[in-house]
């Protein structure tokens, strides 16, 4: 039996080689935990043991060893990929895109990009200044689009 979001193994009671059990769980474990992803793809890029522990998200009609898993996370263990099917709420960082992603509604969402503030009646150049600040710390932290 595994755990109902992310199917983290189980040790059941009486179980034999509970190591590969717990080691399934902490690889899991390893790939979930702040996950960063590479970017998003279609096709698995061609990767060696170094490689290992790099993510990407599954983009819709993908192929190769990808095919069927569309907006899965795909992880690269050193010698073959493992899916991890995303939950309700779900968040990972974009490192190509230096953007948080989201998975709500069965989709993968970015942030909305907000425009810096220009033109109006009355220009108030110190409040402008300060907006602008703000909107590029939340563009940097990834929380609004660029």
């Amino acid at each position: 039996m595994n755990t109902p979001r992310f199917e983290l193994p189980n040790i059941m009671v009486g179980q034999a080689h509970k190591e590969i059990t717990h080691n399934e769980a902490l690889v899991r474990i390893d790939a979930l935990l702040h996950m960063s992803v590479v970017a998003t793809a279609t096709n698995p890029p061609i990767l060696n043991v170094s490689d290992a522990g790099k993510s990407w998200i599954v983009g819709a009609g993908a192929t190769g060893r990808w095919m069927g898993q569309d907006l899965a996370v795909a992880t690269w263990s050193g010698a073959d990929w493992d899916f991890f099917r995303p939950a309700e709420g779900m968040a990972v960082w974009d490192q190509g895109n230096s953007v948080e992603l989201r998975y709500v509604d069965g989709i993968w969402q970015s942030p909305s990009a907000v425009p810096s503030p220009q033109g109006g009646g009355v220009i108030d150049t110190e409040a402008r200044s300060a907006i602008t600040q703000l909107l590029m710390q939340l563009r940097l932290s990834g929380i609004i689009g660029q």
